[in-house]
């Protein structure tokens, strides 16, 4: 049962959905939805714990490591749970698993690096005998706001630092998998977290989410999930923070020079892990012409050993999507690419909420397939007779988060990348290539700020100036 956590307690909903499991669609269990008066009081319990919280920044390290070591004790636990109510295949699942630990160690350490810095006081006219420094305090309360298809691993980006920079707070998990999140909140509370400085809502975005929305008391909002929900964010929020990863249309690049030894084991992964819903999954692969052949040859041979179907069946590599309406959608998606005069290469059918990988040719700029975010194993092979011409393509796009760019030249990578609009550009990597280390955000309509410990641990607290004259 996927619980609430508020005021630092564990509560039934008003009501609750059933939850069911994305393969078989069969029922598994139940999400207690909040009531309004439930969420206000998750709120009110969540400044209440911020402002009584005296943990010390190695109190918070200290927690967030002992999380990080608890998560990897119970891999197995996550892992089924996410074949449940994610569809994950246990590749995807071991994977988001690792990078949870991970990622909240990684905050755990910046808890104890946040530190701020020198003001050059003298370097300003009329300041002799004054000197000055920042330093980091927390915002408040952060509202979380999480989806479907990074369960844990987003979850953690947005909790870890805010908890790492001594905020209290208050997550909204996608309702679909809901479950993860519960767990990953108990597991918090067993490594010594306070309780109130956590709180934990289920429902629907448009009810649910809402209400956060307009709550005055939440100061800061780190969302991931459409363009379209996180301009409702943004225009709600007014002059409070907000951190958005939203959606994209990721590229990526093959010049005639690259290592496809290399690169296409890489390409095949990023487009078709996790049944290809990752915001920086390959949609567009453009390729050098003089290669394609080459290219596509060893592309369709090592999909071969993709194969789709039950997450539960080791083998399996491309699971579920979320919903068997989403498969539907991705199905007519491919079926008018190819009555528009498109080709499928290879995959192209569906079986309940399973779609095969799917390299389409023959795409052009109109078809949703290349135009929309389509968020399915679904991949566009794309010809280029000039780098020139596969770099405009690749920025002709509302979206900017990442790109990926295979070439054995240093000389093109150091060229080419500084010209793609994106948060992120990867050379010898595909666009999904990520390191949770990292920076991580987009641009245009893939949102700003960004996440990555380090740098949403500064994005979530304030930078305070403070002066001294003697």
């Amino acid at each position: 049962m996927a619980k609430l956590l508020i005021a630092g307690d564990w509560e039934a909903g008003a009501t609750s959905d059933v939850l069911r499991d994305k393969f078989h669609d069969a029922p598994f269990g139940e999400m207690d939805v909040a009531s309004a008066d439930q969420v206000d009081r998750a709120v009110a319990g969540a400044v209440e714990g911020q402002q009584q919280d005296s943990l010390s920044p190695y109190d918070r390290y200290r927690i967030l490591m002992a999380a990080s070591r608890i998560v990897r004790d119970r891999q197995e636990t996550f892992v089924e749970l996410m074949r449940d109510e994610a569809g994950f295949t246990r590749a995807d699942g071991e994977n988001e698993v690792r990078r949870c630990a991970q990622t909240l160690e990684l905050s755990a350490e910046e808890a104890k690096m946040l530190t701020g810095d020198l003001v050059p006081m003298l370097s300003a006219d009329g300041a002799k005998d004054r000197m000055g420094f920042t330093q980091r305090a927390p915002r408040g309360v952060i509202c979380a706001i999480t989806p479907f298809n990074s369960p844990l691993n987003t979850l953690a980006h947005k909790v870890g630092p805010a908890l790492a920079g001594g905020n209290s707070v208050v997550v909204k998990p996608s309702n679909v998998t809901p479950l993860s999140a519960v767990e990953l909140c108990r597991i918090l509370l067993e490594a010594g977290l306070p309780p109130k400085l956590l709180a934990l809502v289920h429902g629907r975005g448009s009810v649910i989410g809402r209400q956060l929305l307009d709550d005055q008391r939440i100061a800061y909002y780190a969302f991931t999930g459409s363009t379209s929900v996180g301009r409702e964010i943004q225009s709600a929020a007014g002059l409070r923070g907000v951190q958005l990863e939203l959606g994209s249309i990721a590229s990526t690049i093959v010049c005639h020079d690259a290592d496809l030894d290399k690169a296409v084991p890489k390409i095949v992964n990023a487009g078709f892990r996790k049944a290809g819903q990752v915001c920086t999954s390959v949609q567009r692969l453009h390729v050098d012409a003089r290669i394609l052949d080459d290219l596509r040859g060893r592309l369709l041979t090592a999909i071969g050993a993709f194969p789709a179907g039950d997450p539960s069946d080791p083998e399996t590599r491309v699971g579920p999507m979320i919903s068997r309406a989403d498969a539907e959608r991705a199905e007519a998606w491919i079926a008018e690419a190819m009555a528009a005069g498109a080709r499928i290469a290879v995959g192209g059918k569906r079986e309940g909420s399973v779609v095969e990988p799917t390299v389409l040719e023959g795409v052009t700029p109109e078809m949703k397939v290349y135009a929309d975010e389509i968020f399915a194993p679904v991949m566009c092979l794309i010809p280029f007779d000039t780098l020139d011409e596969a770099v405009t393509r690749a920025n002709a796009s509302d979206f900017g988060l990442a790109a990926g760019l295979f070439t054995s030249d240093l000389g093109t990578a150091l060229r080419t990348a500084p010209r793609l609009r994106f948060g992120g550009v990867h050379v010898n990597e595909a666009s999904s290539a990520r390191i949770d280390a990292m920076p991580f955000g987009g641009v245009k309509d893939s949102g700003y700020g960004r996440e990555g410990p380090a740098y949403a641990v500064r994005e979530m607290t304030e930078e305070r100036p403070i002066t001294i004259s003697y």
